[in-house]
């Protein structure tokens, strides 16, 4: 069975606007996607398309206005000089702070939020130290009231959390207590957000990636000079294949690096797919070669082993003296932190004691971190490691005009079979405003699908 296939071409790298841009050619109306998100009403962000041409190529640039201004004339206006940590830097935003780098670098990584910004260069300007660091809550806050699907809003938060997990090792904190710049910074939100409405509506059965170019060289921050990949990109791109080259300069942010962590299925060269649309999403800079993501998007045959990527893996454990409210917790966290099952089974132990056996279900590149929160929030002392094939029908979510109005129907194929099912949650919904059965509900449905046909 053909499969609905993306295919990313990263050998320039990504960034959260070269991603957006791409795939927002792969649209029928990208002007009407621009309009429904700028009603979404992100404070004072608005999205702008602008084609731009790099090494002969014509792609979109997409621009985010915070105040009707690009990002870095609008803290300009507002006295916030201070430089962005880890901002999309060569693809997206170049900041004038009166200096020149071999590479173009004009940002900070990882200063210390406790501390003056020590730069071993003169500014132009002064540095305001009033300026609001926004954490993961108010992250949440922002997402939480934007008018999404549940799917957009869960993912994007997901998405943030990579970062978050990234920048607390880089800060050696907890993730909640990190504060980020480029990442808190209102246009990196509509990046991430752009990102996850536009892949809900292009709805690709399985997402490819080629192996990231990285860069190379240096880059400037307060405390000295770190390499590329930068400490917080390097550690969400584990278990990626990546690669430098002769470019100087940082091309894969940590932005994009996390939206290609939580996306792509496969990295690796592109499968034999007949491409149906191409599109070209461009970065600021100029380079000996187009500064721009490619998006492909067609169908083909890719078959892997999971749904989920190349290589999962089953962690397990049995404790016995934990209690229930534990036991939940450390479920709710483990799906939180992107596990793709956690599930309990009752079991006996020795001495005769009853006990539970949790097992998780997580991709292999995030091995690390789900053994961490299994030890966190257990009190295990083991656990066991199987490497798992997983084989899974191709799933769809489509709507259904009914009696009561539209419902979900989860549609399942492949394997020569079709299963349907109406959202739980649809159905519930309907029961109670009705006052009726969800058994009662359901018939009525039924009952016109059958006069339909």
């Amino acid at each position: 069975m053909k499969n609905r296939l993306l295919y990313l071409d990263c050998s320039m790298g990504a960034a959260g606007d070269m991603l957006s841009g791409a795939l927002i050619e792969l649209l029928p109306d990208s002007q009407q996607f621009v309009e429904v998100f700028n009603a979404l009403g992100i404070p004072e962000v608005t999205m702008e398309l602008m084609k731009t041409q790099k090494c002969g190529i014509t792609g979109t640039k997409v621009k985010m206005l915070i105040g009707g201004k690009e990002e870095h004339e609008y803290y300009r206006a507002h006295h916030h000089h201070h430089v962005h940590e880890h901002h999309d830097h060569d693809h997206e935003h170049s900041h004038d702070h009166g200096h020149s780098h071999d590479h173009e670098h004009d940002h900070d990584h990882h200063h210390d939020h406790h501390r003056g910004h020590e730069h071993s260069h003169a500014h132009e300007h002064s540095h305001d130290h009033d300026h609001h660091h926004t954490g993961m809550a108010e992250i949440q806050a922002i997402l939480e009231a934007l008018p999404v699907s549940e799917r957009v809003r869960q993912d994007a938060l997901n998405v943030y959390n990579l970062i978050a997990e990234a920048e607390s090792k880089a800060h050696d904190k907890p993730s909640m207590q990190v504060h980020f710049h480029e990442v808190g910074t209102l246009d990196a939100v509509a990046d991430v957000t752009a990102v996850c409405m536009l892949m809900e509506r292009l709805a690709p059965d399985r997402v490819i990636a080629s192996p990231v170019h990285v860069g190379s060289g240096q880059v400037h921050c307060a405390h000295g000079i770190l390499p590329v990949p930068a400490p917080a990109t390097a550690h969400i791109l584990r278990g990626v294949p990546i690669y430098g080259g002769e470019i100087r300069g940082e091309l894969c942010t940590p932005t994009g690096a996390a939206l290609l962590k939580y996306y792509v299925n496969d990295f690796g060269a592109m499968p034999a797919m007949s491409m149906e649309q191409i599109g070209y999403g461009m970065g600021t800079k100029d380079f000996p070669a187009a500064n721009c993501v490619r998006a492909m998007m067609g169908t083909g045959y890719a078959e892997p082993a999971s749904a989920d990527g190349p290589e999962l893996i089953q962690l397990e454990c049995n404790v016995d003296d934990m209690t229930g409210e534990q036991i939940g917790f450390a479920v709710e966290e483990l799906l939180k932190a992107g596990a793709n099952e956690v599930f309990t089974t009752p079991v006996g132990m020795k001495k005769s004691r009853p006990g539970i056996l949790l097992t998780v279900i997580g991709k292999a590149s995030e091995r690390q971190r789900l053994v961490e929160m299994i030890f966190r929030h257990t009190t295990t002392i083991g656990m066991r490691e199987m490497s798992i094939t997983r084989h899974v029908l191709q799933r769809s979510l489509e709507q259904e005009d009914t009696p009561f109005g539209p419902v979900g129907v989860k549609r399942s194929t492949g394997y020569g079979v079709l299963r349907e099912k109406y959202e739980y949650e649809d159905l519930a919904a309907i029961a109670r405003r009705e006052g009726c059965s969800l058994q009662e509900v359901l018939e009525k449905i039924r009952a016109q699908a059958a006069a339909e046909q």
